[in-house]
């Protein structure tokens, strides 16, 4: 058995720990103590990694920055070890007491150090694999496409084509990578399964400023990019979600003077994360969706609100009035956001359970029944896209603290209604939106792609796969394994939820996956 991980970020983390806990539990393919890369069948195991990036199992989230950049989510939901909420904060250890959120009561660490965490977790991973068996290696190499080729047996081989770095270098080394790339060539691996790790790209340019010296694309790393904007700059960040807010909050941590404006067609900003109060949902899990549709053959809208209004009621709360409360948030005036934000660190320690339930069945839940729900229900819940988001994707209580004093002293503003961004003769910015005209300075992108897009720098590898038959590209998004020796896991992942995946959704997946890659038999498919 030959694995191939494509990817070398939090995902394939992700991976290589299911891959390792499953396998020492259940022991599937092998027993402790045989020759280091054989199964018990005699034949060889491999799990060989490709990641081009100098920044190994970081991914772009969490790769060198600035410590304002912190982990946006309390540790129990950030385990890469799904099901196991306790593994990312027994790693942090006496560590987590030096980066306290005192309104959260949780440590909130920069997330270059949850860099850490992902690579010590792979390393102890791959040493795992390593005594169970497994050869386990590191191509730093990007690849290029997936095929299946008719073998002397009959068979279909997999083989990935890595590029031939030689012919990229130009366009490598703009990305700094072409120290390490410009003597490789390309080259040819085989295996017996492929996993597609490839994280969620970079941001879209929705108004084409791409090119301007004044627009950053994108705004990872923040140490790099904010270098180029001066302190008494005025900049607008086009975006209101978790980014803008990291822009934000690390130009208020470097003394920006500047005037700061958010831009986007809401003005809504994320809620406010609560305190975790270490409570796990009994109604609204997969197994309870799971055995709704075994019942039924369906699962609805309605039976999912059902599955709330029970786990509410255990806590005396009414789920109606909870969604009728936030399906009003866009309709508040976007003036008084800090009047908002102050109700919503007010109730950072509220004992009312229902937020912090849709908060984590949103990630850990909505995937596995979004694919249940008929379209009807799917078009009902995408109408409430932005708030859905909000919701399950809060900021940290520092941060709106932070935002909350810029919006108190008229440094920050929000702007909804964004219509459009031109580039003026005189350098700056023309912004156009519904209370009329603007202009700004500097303009930093927060758009962040659309869930189960294909990252650019995957966009040949997909198209291998879809013009092989190994997969299809969902009407929806994302992308649909056709054969079992293929598998996606994160945000790629076609029939997935509209809401971006988090890593406690990419670590269900993971987990799902490992289980999908070691269990026996493993037919191999005739061409």
């Amino acid at each position: 058995m030959d694995i191939a991980i494509v990817g070398g970020g939090a995902a394939a983390v992700s991976l290589l720990d299911a891959l390792a806990v499953t396998q020492g539990s259940a022991d599937t393919l092998g027993v402790p103590g045989t020759d280091a890369g054989t199964a018990v069948d005699g034949e060889p195991r491999t799990i060989t990694v490709f990641e081009p990036s100098p920044h190994l199992w970081r991914g772009r989230p969490y790769g060198p920055d600035l410590d304002s950049v912190l982990v946006n989510a309390p540790p129990a939901i950030m385990s890469v070890r799904h099901g196991d909420f306790g593994h990312y904060t027994a790693w942090l250890g006496e560590r987590g007491s030096d980066h306290i959120d005192e309104l959260l009561g949780q440590p909130l660490i920069p997330r270059a150090l949850y860099g850490d965490y992902l690579a010590e977790s792979a390393e102890k991973a791959m040493a795992a694999l390593g005594e169970q068996g497994w050869v386990v290696r590191v191509v730093t190499a990007a690849v290029s496409e997936v095929v299946a080729e008719a073998a002397r047996s009959g068979t279909r081989r997999l083989v990935l084509r890595t590029q031939d770095t030689k012919n990229t270098k130009n366009t490598q080394g703009r990305q700094g990578r072409q120290g390490r790339q410009n003597t490789q060539e390309a080259k040819e691996y085989e295996a017996t399964h492929v996993v597609l790790c490839v994280g969620q790209g970079t941001p879209p340019d929705p108004y084409g400023l791409v090119g301007n010296p004044r627009f950053t694309p994108d705004p990872y790393p923040l140490a790099d990019t904010l270098d180029r904007i001066p302190a008494g700059g005025g900049v607008a960040i086009v975006g209101s979600g978790l980014t803008a807010v990291d822009i934000v909050t690390s130009l208020a941590a470097r003394g920006h003077r500047g005037h700061i404006t958010l831009l986007s067609r809401s003005g809504m900003l994320p809620h406010v994360w609560q305190r975790p109060d270490g409570r796990r949902p009994e109604h609204v899990t997969v197994e309870r969706v799971a055995a709704l549709h075994a019942a039924q053959g369906r699962v609805t809208l309605d039976d999912l609100r059902e599955l709330l209004r029970a786990e509410l009621a255990v806590a005396g709360e009414d789920a109606d009035e909870l969604v009728t409360g936030l399906l009003a948030t866009p309709a508040q005036d976007p003036g008084r956001r800090n009047e908002w934000l102050a109700r919503q660190i007010a109730a950072v320690e509220s004992p009312r359970i229902g937020r912090r339930v849709l908060q984590e069945t949103a990630h850990t839940v909505g995937p596995y029944a979004w694919r249940l729900l008929s379209e009807a229900d799917r078009a009902r819940l995408s109408r409430h896209l932005r708030t859905a988001t909000s919701v399950a994707s809060p900021m940290v209580p520092v941060n709106a603290s932070i935002l909350m004093r810029l919006l108190d002293s008229g440094q920050l503003t929000i702007t909804p209604g964004l219509q459009g961004i031109e580039p003026t003769a005189n350098g700056r910015f023309r912004i156009r939106h519904d209370g009329g005209e603007r202009t700004a300075e500097f303009i930093v992108n927060a758009v962040n792609p659309p869930p189960h897009t294909v990252p650019a720098a995957a966009r040949h590898l997909v198209e291998s796969l879809v013009d092989t038959g190994l997969a299809i590209l969902h009407r929806q998004g994302g992308l649909s394994p056709s054969d079992p020796r293929v598998q996606v896991v994160g945000d790629l992942a076609a029939a997935g939820s509209f809401i971006t995946s988090s890593i406690p959704g990419v670590a269900a997946q993971a987990s799902r996956a490992a289980q999908a890659l070691l269990t026996p038999p493993h037919p191999r498919l005739q061409a």
